[in-house]
């Protein structure tokens, strides 16, 4: 076994979960991670926790769907049972085929996101990080060899984390006070929203592996402005290119895209919270330096921005503030390394993707 497998394994048990002897945990993967299951299999072995392994079927999962009538699709109490008894679950992904559930109509995609949101919620109280293994199907989207694939993947997950987490400070210091974020880029994003009162996290690679960046939750009628996501974003297994949305009192009141508007708009359409933004992130793993369709890395990738429509997380909404709730929580990206930057409080923090504590930066 590559020796790296290993340390990612040991990373998502010791880092991301923190796991100790007895845990329950939960490891799911698919048929191509299975030697990241194993490897992080071993590593709870040795300390002694209480290990499930499930390899699960995208191909299945998809042709479930297929097949059931959408009013016929209802939450898994078993499966809702299962998670409240986990301390941790690691998700781990792969895949031959990021497009295979492109053939599942919209609407099924939106009820079964509907209907799954009682065991995500669960989920979210738990110890839990999601993952990926860099696997053939996601090395051709990027355009990549399976070695230099591999390469990317282990640079962007095998890092200093305790040293990622100071750097990011910085940043988290000049939010966790702010009111107002402007965000600009060129002729096609302005847009202002407040953060008053919210919680900002510095991701270190604990819920996500890799991590990377820095975010929190907007107040959801605060949003105004306009805002072009110039990097695709795959959608229910569709990529969706050019998605522009126009926010008035923090809704959407118009949108569209370049390829599959009719995706967005469904996605746009899932329940009243998927209209409005759930989560303002901006990048910071410059070990990510290339968009690859996988938003695990693209969100964190430097000198870009995201924004998710739908579900904020709770633990970044302050006290006595609203939470945006959905059955959905899609990041979408802005790329802000030219004629871009972001302004808290009015005062410029970062410029054409350079922060102002770091070197290069002008005011």
């Amino acid at each position: 076994m590559d020796p790296r497998i290993r340390d990612h394994a040991n990373v998502l048990v010791d880092h991301s979960t923190k796991i100790q002897p007895g845990d329950e945990v939960l490891v799911s993967g698919s048929p191509d991670s299975e030697e990241l299951v194993v490897a992080v299999a071993e590593r709870l072995g040795e300390i002694g926790a209480v290990a499930s392994i499930s390899l699960g079927s995208e191909r299945a999962q998809s042709a479930y769907l297929q097949a059931i009538d959408a009013d016929d699709i209802v939450m898994s109490e078993a499966q809702k049972a299962r998670m409240e008894h986990l301390d941790a679950l690691i998700s781990i992904r792969g895949g031959e085929n990021m497009y295979e559930s492109s053939d599942v109509p919209p609407e099924k995609n939106a009820a079964r996101a509907q209907a799954m949101q009682p065991v995500r919620e669960v989920v979210m109280d738990k110890r839990w990080v999601g993952t990926q293994f860099p696997s053939t199907g996601y090395a051709q989207k990027a355009e990549m060899s399976s070695e230099a694939y591999e390469e990317f993947v282990f640079d962007a997950v095998l890092k200093d984390w305790d040293a990622v987490r100071d750097h990011q400070q910085q940043l988290v210091d000049i939010l966790e006070d702010a009111d107002e974020v402007h965000i600009r880029s060129g002729e096609t994003t302005d847009i202002r929203l407040s953060i008053a009162g919210n919680v900002v996290k510095n991701d270190h690679g604990e819920h996500n592996l890799p991590g990377g960046e820095v975010f929190t939750a907007p107040v959801p009628d605060s949003v105004e402005g306009e805002v072009l996501f110039d990097k695709p974003v795959m959608v229910q297994g569709r990529e969706v290119n050019g998605a522009r949305l126009v926010f008035e009192g923090g809704e959407v009141v118009e949108h569209s895209a370049e390829k599959n508007e009719d995706v967005l708009t469904s996605l746009l359409e899932t329940d009243a919270g998927a209209k409005r933004l759930g989560e303002l992130g901006i990048g910071m793993n410059r070990d990510i330096d290339r968009f690859t369709y996988n938003m695990l890395f693209d969100e964190k990738m430097g000198d870009t921005v995201h924004m998710a429509i739908g579900m904020a997380y709770e633990d970044t909404v302050g006290e006595g503030n609203e939470r945006n709730d959905s059955a959905v929580h899609t990041d979408m990206i802005v790329d802000m390394s030219e004629d871009s930057h972001i302004a808290v409080d009015g005062e410029v923090i970062q410029r054409d993707g350079t922060f102002r504590f770091e070197d290069g930066f002008e005011a």
